[in-house]
């Protein structure tokens, strides 16, 4: 079993400051985590991956996959067009942990109800 404690940091990622917790949070975030399964089944462009999340603006987009490809996770590539072609790609470490939050997105789907249900009864609790 994998010490997640400790994984991957000397400090481990409940310290403030560390790797860990800042790849994480890139992976984890609100359009980090969508981009990631955008990305997927093939290559897109700029344009395709933003109508493909739906909501993200192209600010976002822009801010989300630098950090994204800072971190070995996304490729750029660009066709000598004219105009330029650009096109977003994952790399073989970012095909990893997509599959991974692929699993969190089915697990999520698969429990949609229950989660419903829950929430539900939460809210009928809380004046």
């Amino acid at each position: 079993m994998v010490d997640v404690k400790n994984a991957g940091s000397a400090q481990g990622p409940l310290k403030a400051g560390c790797l860990w917790r800042e790849v994480f949070n890139h992976v984890t975030s609100r359009w980090g985590f969508l981009i990631l399964i955008a990305l997927v089944d093939k290559p897109l462009r700029f344009y395709v991956l933003r109508n493909s999340v739906e909501g993200i603006s192209e600010k976002m987009l822009s801010q989300t996959v630098k950090l994204l490809m800072r971190d070995g996770l996304v490729s750029r590539h660009v066709e000598e067009t004219i105009p330029p072609q650009v096109s977003y790609a994952l790399t073989d470490m970012g095909h990893e942990i997509a599959g991974r939050l692929d699993c969190v997105s089915k697990w999520i789907g698969d429990h949609v109800t229950h989660i419903e249900q829950a929430q539900d009864r939460f809210d009928r609790r809380v004046p």
